[in-house]
């Protein structure tokens, strides 16, 4: 629905990529992101004035200015970039994606929990609608993929992260986490957003192991975070969204580019917290709609 919108306007890049090969570190993508921008005219600020805030940050000035050189070329001679780097994609086919994502979700809980995700896609991925079934695999996946403590504190123990840490700031780097535990209030700010609190590398790093370990007892009865409110949504959310799925098969053939849509939408799902609800509930008066 986005690419109807814009019709052709906007240019795509994989900046994480082009900054993990070329710049070695993924951080860099958003200042690739923002040299193409600027290349295309989108950002009122002159070049001179961005050089001087790139020294002004002194944070990795040259690597940063190399980033936003890489986002100009981008955005006027991408293929050239792309076959440069050696990071032109391949077209992935919908099997391969489903099964990206259902090896992901192996790791993110468990086998069944992608079975589950499987077997609730084979009934619209019998529809033969390719564009509906992406949409569904892609809604599906976001949906049960959810970003909660446990899988924060997977991702989080994860060498690849330490490693990244280590090569960006130098070994023994210190590590700060700034969190708003669900069960530990600490108030709200002007906005009515939890207030989040400091966290020292040191003190979290047994408390990650330990709750990566726990990642089974995700939406059992012993789940210690399950009955939070905005866990309660996001698993509300994926029986919402089966139950979709489900009405699809039935209702699909006869309105195929509606529920194209409809099979897209959660997509527009986005942030944590308050930030999230109200997405949701912005997405689901959307489907609402769009079903009459």
């Amino acid at each position: 629905a986005l690419e109807t919108a814009i019709a052709g306007q906007a240019s795509a890049v994989d900046a994480g990529r082009l900054a993990e090969v070329l710049l070695g570190d993924a951080v860099y993508a958003n200042m690739i992101m923002l040299g193409l921008a600027w290349q295309q005219g989108l950002v009122p600020v002159s070049l001179a004035a961005l050089d001087r805030a790139i020294d002004l940050n002194g944070v990795h000035p040259e690597a940063n200015r190399r980033a936003f050189a890489l986002g100009r070329l981008a955005a006027v001679n991408p293929d050239l970039l792309a076959e440069a780097a050696g990071v032109r994609p391949r077209a992935q086919s919908l099997e391969e994606m489903i099964e990206h994502r259902a090896a992901f979700l192996t790791e993110y809980q468990d086998a069944a929990y992608a079975k589950r995700y499987r077997d609730r896609l084979a009934p619209v991925l019998g529809l033969g609608d390719e564009a509906l079934s992406t949409g569904a695999a892609k809604s599906l996946f976001k949906l049960m993929a959810y970003k909660d403590e446990y899988e924060v504190a997977r991702l989080h123990r994860d060498a690849g992260f330490a490693a990244k840490i280590a090569a960006e700031f130098g070994p023994g780097a210190t590590v700060n986490y700034h969190l708003a535990p669900p069960l530990w209030p600490t108030g709200k700010d002007h906005r009515g957003r939890p207030n989040k609190r400091r966290f020292p590398g040191w003190a979290m790093r047994p408390g990650f192991a330990l709750l990566a370990r726990m990642k089974g007892l995700r939406g059992t009865a012993f789940d210690v975070f399950g009955r939070h409110p905005e866990r309660q949504m996001e698993r509300e959310l994926i029986t919402w969204f089966e139950g979709l799925m489900a009405r699809a098969v039935a209702e699909a053939p006869g309105d195929m580019d509606r529920w194209r849509q409809v099979m897209a939408a959660p997509m527009g799902i986005r942030g944590y917290g308050p930030v999230k609800a109200e997405a949701a509930e912005k997405v689901r008066a959307e489907v609402a709609a769009l079903l009459g």
